[in-house]
């Protein structure tokens, strides 16, 4: 059809190759041609390089990389996504393609698990409880998968480079509160990663080595309180009823529940308010672990 054509050869013609590549690359050819570009892939067919209304280098090891885990039905949108990106970015943008580009402007984000509807594989993030998801982004939108496999660090990697950023960004104001009699600590930045700080929370609060429960109503506040004893049940109580009312309170809510962080993990304690001979009262159902330790607090050590 006269839309790309491959240096060293003709299209299809290098030896070696495999299927699909053969075809992904006749799919970028077509794509790019939509989109009003001629294309030449560089020799290995680590990128493409566009030309038509702008000339725009595109890397595709990241993208051939994720084609290969996906089903073909989902390579014309991947396609169609990845070369929209590239044409779309202006001359005095990094290419997200390109670590060292785009290092320091790597942040995470906590999202709820249910907000990264049918596809989560479409984002780089780590799971830091049951229904919350740390993911990677850049310049504020999530970094898709076919563009973080281009990096020479794993997406493991790129997670803890980016938190890193986040905690060198700032330091969050600490102000004390006091919850119906009970004392928690308030902290809050400028950005939407206050979460990322709980890996530093001795730096702000004096933690026991039971951990701290976590109220979490927005991206940008967490709201916590030290473990120091049988106490911790009406900590629950005050921090559930909280973080429901401040979760209510803004479009960007982060979460109504409350969490136990304890070794770098972040637990979520089911608590309902159920109504018993006309009064309302909390049920907490803990899991296991921290059931245990309520066990240990009450019997005094």
């Amino acid at each position: 059809m006269g839309l790309f054509r491959r240096l060293g050869g003709r299209r299809g013609g290098v030896p070696g190759r495999r299927v699909e590549d053969v075809d992904l690359d006749s799919l970028l050819g077509l794509v790019a041609g939509n989109l009003g570009y001629d294309c030449v892939f560089e020799p290995g067919g680590a990128s493409l390089v566009l030309s038509g209304p702008r000339r725009v280098t595109v890397r595709l090891s990241g993208l051939r990389r994720e084609a290969a885990r996906r089903s073909r039905e989902d390579w014309p949108v991947l396609v169609s996504e990845h070369l929209a990106r590239a044409v779309a970015r202006s001359d005095d943008l990094p290419d997200v393609c390109d670590l060292a580009q785009v290092r320091s402007l790597l942040r995470t984000r906590v999202v709820l698990a249910d907000s990264l509807g049918d596809d989560p594989a479409r984002v780089i993030g780590r799971h830091v409880g049951s229904d919350l998801v740390e993911i990677l982004t850049v310049s504020g939108r999530p970094v898709r998968p076919e563009e973080a496999f281009c990096w020479p660090i794993t997406p493991a990697e790129a997670l803890d480079l980016a938190t890193g950023n986040v905690l060198a960004d700032e330091r969050l104001t600490a102000e004390r509160l006091d919850l119906d009699g009970t004392a928690a600590w308030r902290l809050t930045g400028s950005a939407g990663g206050a979460a990322a700080h709980l890996r530093r929370i001795a730096d702000y609060v004096l933690a026991s080595p039971d951990g701290v429960m976590v109220a979490l109503p927005h991206p940008d506040e967490m709201v916590v309180h030290p473990i120091g004893g049988i106490s911790v049940m009406r900590a629950i109580e005050r921090l559930w009823l909280f973080a429901r009312h401040e979760y209510r309170s803004r479009d960007d809510g982060l979460s109504p529940h409350v969490y136990w962080w304890n070794h770098g993990r972040l637990t979520r304690i089911q608590a309902d308010l159920v109504v018993q001979n006309g009064q309302r009262r909390l049920v907490v159902a803990p899991p296991p672990e921290f059931a245990r330790l309520l066990a240990d607090l009450a019997r005094g050590r």
